[in-house]
């Protein structure tokens, strides 16, 4: 078990030299912050290790808000408002699904550390208690720093049965349940709410001035922030800032990125739609975690996947997607598109000193 003053006392050091920091970061290659970002886990690492690999999961535009309180025997995942994305999410549905995802990944990494973990939800955070237990290393803590979003075409391949069903268990959840669409004309009924909602999200001015903040063209900015949507890992060419944001709207364009949507779904295995019981705060988390483990179990099993968000973003298109899909009063919570893909430059993380409040 990790010393809680040694431990706290590091933070207190790191946070002292993080000018210092920052200016290392900044001199490092974006393949050097690729390897210390996804390295793998390291036992000594205690505590601010389980935060670490908990920063790994997905989240909305990585935007990573997320903010970590460790306490002797425990940790907090709360929402960090700063990163909040009032123009695609504003009742903060991504925040705390992100923050669900996160609570998987810790709970992977304590129970490889030796700590087993137990979750509440309460006044808007994820406690994780921890108790002494066995150490237990499972495919889905291997898969952590293999995992990402991958948004390119894939083969067109299908998947099994048997894999649908490792998908199947792997996506459910308390107060959560998974569709998987492997139709191609149910397919393509979907793919056609995702297209309007791109349609609208694009034409709306407040929505693509938030996009841009988060975008990071080149690798010097992706390294400087060591956050948000960088170019190549969309199997976007990395450009310097200066060039690529006077150039983006000619080549980020409605018509472009609608026609890549077809074209990825098209080549994708199948969708994924993860939908919750109620519409609240608490089961987001829910909806985060039964995502991660589906992204988690995808990469153990060598597929990729990728969200294709945009008819849950759009309010009234969630309702028609809802009715499409016959759920009754429940609502859908994510999309997301699987199947074989390629492999793309992964995106960064803050350190853990960033983090930890």
């Amino acid at each position: 078990m990790v010393d809680r003053r040694s431990f706290m006392a590091g933070v207190a050091s790191a946070a002292a030299m993080r000018p210092q920091a920052s200016r290392a970061a900044a001199a490092m290659t974006y393949e050097e912050a690729v390897r210390a970002t996804w390295a793998p886990l390291r036992a000594e690492g205690g505590l601010g290790e389980i935060v670490r690999y908990a920063t790994l999961a997905a989240n909305s535009h990585n935007t990573q808000p997320w903010r970590f309180t460790v306490g002797p025997r425990s940790i907090a995942i709360a929402p960090d408002v700063s990163r909040r994305c009032p123009a695609v999410d504003p009742n903060d549905h991504h925040v705390f699904v992100s923050l669900g995802c996160a609570a998987e990944n810790l709970t992977h990494a304590a129970l490889a550390l030796g700590l087993r973990p137990t979750l509440r939800f309460e006044a808007n955070a994820i406690m994780a208690d921890f108790e002494n237990a066995s150490a237990e290393r499972s495919p889905l803590l291997a898969a952590i720093p293999h995992r990402q979003s991958t948004r390119a075409v894939y083969d067109g391949k299908p998947v099994s049965t048997d894999l649908l069903r490792e998908f199947g268990r792997a996506g459910s959840g308390e107060g959560v349940a998974i569709l998987l669409i492997t139709d191609r004309g149910q397919m393509a009924a979907v793919t056609d709410y995702v297209v309007e909602g791109n349609t609208t999200q694009m034409r709306d001015a407040r929505f693509m001035d938030e996009l841009k903040t988060w975008m990071r063209f080149s690798e010097r900015e992706a390294v400087a922030t060591m956050d948000g949507l960088f170019s190549r890992a969309s199997g976007n060419p990395a450009l310097p800032g200066w060039l690529a944001r006077p150039l983006l709207p000619f080549v980020f364009t409605e018509r472009g990125e609608n026609d890549k949507y077809r074209a990825c779904i098209e080549s994708s295995a199948g969708l994924a739609v993860f939908v919750a019981e109620h519409d609240d705060a608490a089961h987001w988390v829910e909806v985060g975690r039964a995502c991660q483990r589906f992204a988690l179990q995808a990469t153990a099993l060598g597929l990729k996947y990728a969200f294709v968000n945009q008819p849950v973003e759009v309010p009234q298109l969630r309702r028609q997607l809802a009715a499409y899909l016959d759920l009754g009063s429940r609502l859908p919570d994510l999309v997301i598109r699987f199947g074989a893909g390629p492999e793309l430059p992964k995106s960064l993380r803050r350190p853990v000193t960033q983090v930890i409040v």
